[in-house]
């Protein structure tokens, strides 16, 4: 019996078919970019990124980038370019690297409206994992976590003084009387995973398993559209009070969005699933020239078998961060689906 997800249950930006638009390709080509190597983030860089940002992967350049370039290093991170995705999901924009080789990138759906704040991601081998919904509210959790550290870097605050005054000044934090960073961020700030996800963990070290199943299902809600994470974490939490029937629905459920938005490893979630390899199959035999077949017979718009198949794609690469082995393939659905644009920034990785 197939156990097969369709991409109905998709985020619709993620798969649904193209719109047409009437701006004009740009022809920026990936070798063209320069990134010089300084002390502090140039110019140039900077325009690299917004450059990068608004002519290959076609979307609004965040306002900010610039100043967020400049604090991920005063943090002690590493710019890279924008192009450099070789080893990665080709959805993703590197910014910078940190210590540990976390990689703080941006999102760019696919058929994402143009006016959409692309999300700051961490990329992980098999996906990413949600940082912010946009480089502004990342910046204003920046700040504020920086001011719980009691850092007193004087250029720093320069810095953000002369960018972030908007969104956070030093001292915000213990002029608010909140207790604590994490319920200042859920308060002040927005949503985050690793925030909620802690505080459901805060919830089951005291015995409150009723606090963290409401926190869980809160989580569960689509406050993060296209991720599967808060799914999966609301399994996790299901498993651990002993709801084992609930907790394999609400895996199943996550699986139902793309597998590298998991935020760990598809075999993790499978096993909450008591899936084995039948879901595996199902995906593989959709990508094949049968599957694709069968499903225009069913009626779907090659446009959608061609998205169909790109997200297939990506979830199959998952699995084992193989990424480099379908970007050529998942390029030439975009293109077939009338994304050639999408499909050279999906190839752009230099």
């Amino acid at each position: 019996m197939r156990m097969g997800v369709g991409l109905a249950c998709r985020p619709s930006f993620a798969s649904a078919p193209p719109s047409r638009c009437s701006r004009p390709a740009v022809d920026v080509r990936c070798s063209s970019l320069s990134y010089p190597s300084t002390s502090s983030i140039s110019t140039s860089t900077s325009l690299d990124h917004v450059a990068f940002i608004r002519d290959v992967a076609l979307a609004n350049p965040p306002e900010r980038l610039h100043f967020l370039l400049n604090i991920l290093q005063a943090r002690g991170e590493t710019v890279v370019p924008p192009e450099a995705k070789k080893g990665l999901i080709p959805l993703v924009i590197p910014l910078s690297e940190s210590l540990s080789g976390g990689l703080t990138s941006l999102l760019r759906w696919p058929t994402s409206p143009r006016e959409m704040a692309m999300p700051v991601v961490e990329v992980k081998k098999h996906g990413v994992w949600y940082l912010a919904k946009s480089v502004d509210q990342y910046i204003h959790r920046i700040l504020a976590e920086e001011d719980a550290k009691g850092i007193q870097d004087s250029k720093f605050w320069e810095n953000a003084a002369d960018f972030g005054r908007e969104f956070y000044n030093k001292g915000d934090l213990l002029s608010s009387c909140i207790a604590d960073l994490d319920t200042y961020l859920l308060k002040k700030v927005g949503l985050f995973p690793d925030v909620i996800e802690r505080k459901v963990a805060r919830h089951l070290q005291t015995g409150d398993h009723v606090s963290a199943l409401i926190t869980g299902e809160f989580y569960a809600r689509n406050h993060f559209p296209g991720f599967g994470r808060p799914f999966v974490f609301n399994a996790e939490i299901l498993l651990k009070v002993g709801r084992k029937a609930e907790a394999k629905d609400a895996a199943r459920g996550a699986l139902k969005s793309p597998w590298w938005t998991l935020g760990c490893r598809y075999q993790e979630v499978a096993e909450m699933a008591q899936w084995e390899d039948e879901q595996i199959e199902y995906i593989k035999e959709k990508v094949t020239e049968e599957g694709k077949k069968e499903d225009l017979k069913k009626g779907k718009l090659p446009q959608q078998v061609a998205l169909d198949e790109a997200a297939f794609l990506l979830d199959l690469a998952s699995i084992d961060g193989s990424w480099d082995e379908v970007v050529n393939r998942v390029a030439e659905c975009y293109t077939e689906a009338g994304l050639a644009d999408i499909a050279k920034f999906v190839k752009c990785n230099g």
